[in-house]
């Protein structure tokens, strides 16, 4: 049964699951305040329409005669998280009825946070940057969690109404309206959701029901109750919440937040989540996705029902430890597990590198072979907002890299073969940190909050000690705000037009090389740095050439790439490139150059006439 309060014809109907409770009443708080009794059902769920509460009307229940509370699938807290939950008119003008979708492997994704990516902090304050988000060459953006959190101030897995939109962002109908102007403009939207965990501050499920269960544990407390007594409601509750974001508000797709931390037995509920998806998609006549975001390396999850979980596609953290580790030099952490040139090669090649080897930061064994996982499966990133943000200052590539090191990041993950994903201001190698932030009401919750960053740090990153921005403080929010304004200016011009031919490049290699059906390898010149990336499909064929060393190198060219010409150079003047571009024609048996911090691309059987802007 649908939770939540639904204005009807005749008043609004509301409907809460508290199986455990002798009595619940609807308590209307504003413009009037009464008490409803209300009827319970053989499942638990206790219901009552009252013709004259209207959508903006606030209300709570009263559980037993006793505790008001919000509703657990409350659609606005106007009065933050503790505050009565408020009645909503969900209708909206939609004009998306010719978007067709976006296929999974079309996907280019731009992560961002709504809260730092305008100063304003809105919906409405993105919309102005969509036509150059889609200029860029980006095809879905993907918006960090918007459920209700407490405060103004938070990455959003924090959240406590997964139904509620942050209301300090533009609440339900600004999110609509961004939902429909990307469609408008040719974007996808991916929204990160989190069935994990709720937040810790004005999480009262429990008060309701057994949402939760003792049976496993998580890095916030007791697990989301999916396999234990009553878990048939506690699931129907998170896969309503996932139609709601289908088919009220027009998403694409949805990120799902830390699945390992998902805890099930015998029919789990992301296979069930994912069958039920491949309905709501014949229902509203439109491709649907679910992303995966795991460091588990298991290939069950997407592989085909009955031998995996049937979920579309799922985050490849590999791929980002090994091209950071290999970039930076760092070790620390799960750094230490991934052993330079080597390992991105077997990234490059099959997306895991831990596929069954021992992990010296886990002390054990850790992921499987991902035989049969296709490539348009795994969703790979240089940055992204938990390898940002989970450093102990929030520092971006655009702070610690030098600009050669940054492009050869940025041709690394858009040639990878892989779905890339750009987190917001990579594309003009943003600055400014993106720490850690959160704006809650409860000063023994903040001290923990501190105190808990510090000894994570402490064990991640040697020698560092108090320093870390205080994650309570207004100044680490600011801190974060994007300088938009500095995208077109001097080097970091350069490098957003270095981001737009590759994406530009990327789009016509994939027209002739699929990433389904095409062969892809890569090795690496033992640990030089020198890599070879190869990616063939029919007489098409596409050869990148990358130096991660700080010295010069050279590869000697295969005969079979006779005829093959340049594609992309990031030695190129335009690039700001500082050494002799390569040559525009491959020459088969000769030595190529190679500048350090470089890559070279050399294509034959692809057609290297530029595809015009309205094509895109």
């Amino acid at each position: 049964m649908n939770q939540g309060a639904f204005p009807t014809p005749n008043g609004s109907r509301f409907c809460v699951w508290a199986p455990y409770r002798s009595r619940c009443e609807l308590s209307l708080v504003d413009p009037i305040q009464r008490i409803y009794p209300m009827e319970k059902d053989r499942a638990g769920y206790w219901t009552v329409t009252v013709p004259e509460a209207k959508p903006g009307w606030l209300y709570q229940y009263r559980l037993d005669g006793e505790k008001e509370l919000p509703d657990p699938a409350s659609r606005c807290q106007p009065r933050g998280v503790h505050g009565p939950s408020q009645v909503v008119d969900d209708s909206f003008a939609w004009t998306d009825q010719s978007w067709p979708g976006l296929a999974l492997s079309d996907y280019v994704l731009y992560e961002l946070h709504v809260g730092t990516y305008t100063p304003e902090g809105s919906f409405a304050a993105i919309l102005p940057r969509l036509p150059e988000l889609r200029k860029l060459g980006i095809r879905a953006i993907e918006i960090m969690p918007v459920a209700q959190f407490p405060g103004r101030r938070n990455w959003g897995y924090d959240g406590v109404y997964p139904f509620a939109v942050q209301t300090s962002y533009g609440g339900i109908a600004g999110l609509k309206t961004l939902v429909n102007a990307c469609h408008a403009a040719g974007l996808a939207v991916v929204l990160d959701v989190v069935y994990n965990h709720l937040g810790p501050e004005g999480n009262y499920l429990s008060q309701f029901g057994p949402y939760f269960t003792e049976n496993y544990r998580t890095p916030w407390g007791p697990a989301v109750n999916f396999d234990d007594a009553d878990s048939d409601e506690v699931r129907g509750y998170f896969l309503q919440n996932a139609h709601t974001w289908f088919a009220e508000f027009h998403i694409d797709a949805l990120r799902l937040d830390a699945i390992h931390a998902i805890h099930d037995d015998a029919f789990p509920f992301l296979e069930e989540f994912a069958l039920r998806t491949r309905e709501w998609e014949r229902e509203l006549d439109r491709p649907l996705l679910l992303f995966a975001e795991t460091d588990r390396n298991d290939p069950r999850l997407v592989r085909p029902r009955p031998a995996g979980n049937g979920l579309p596609a799922q985050w490849c953290d590999d791929f980002h430890h090994a091209l950071h580790g290999l970039l930076t030099g760092e070790k620390q952490g799960y750094y230490a597990d991934f052993r330079g040139a080597t390992d991105l090669a077997k990234s490059f090649s099959q997306g895991y590198v831990l596929d069954g080897r021992y992990s010296a930061y886990r002390r054990r064994r850790h992921g499987a072979p991902p035989d049969g996982v296709g490539r348009e499966q795994f969703v790979v990133f240089a940055q992204n907002h938990d390898q940002v943000g989970n450093r102990a200052h929030g520092d971006r590539l655009g702070s610690i890299l030098d600009f050669p090191s940054r492009k050869l990041a940025a041709a690394s993950l858009l040639f990878s073969g892989f779905l890339p994903l750009l987190f917001m201001g990579e594309e003009y190698g943003e600055p400014r940190p993106f720490p850690y932030f959160v704006d809650h009401e409860d000063p023994e919750l903040l001290e923990a909050v501190r105190n808990g960053r510090k000894r994570e740090f402490a064990a991640f990153h040697d020698g560092v000690g108090d320093d870390i921005p205080d994650p309570a403080a207004e100044a680490t929010f600011v801190s974060a705000i994007l300088q938009w304004e500095i995208r077109h200016e001097g080097s970091h011009g350069v490098l957003w037009d270095f981001y737009r031919e590759l994406l530009t490049l990327r789009e016509r290699v994939l027209r002739q090389i699929p990433l389904n059906g095409s062969e892809n390898s890569c090795e690496a010149k033992g640990e030089t740095g020198l890599l070879r990336l190869r990616r063939k499909y029919g007489e098409a064929r596409l050869e990148g050439l990358f130096n991660f060393s700080r010295q010069p190198g050279s590869i000697r060219i295969d005969p079979d790439l006779a005829a093959a010409e340049k594609l992309f150079d990031t030695e190129e003047a335009r690039w700001m490139g500082e050494a002799v571009p390569g040559p525009s024609r491959l020459e088969p048996g000769s030595l190529l150059s190679l500048a350090p911090r470089s890559a070279v691309f050399y294509a034959r059987g692809i057609d290297s006439a530029r595809y015009p802007e309205s094509d895109r």
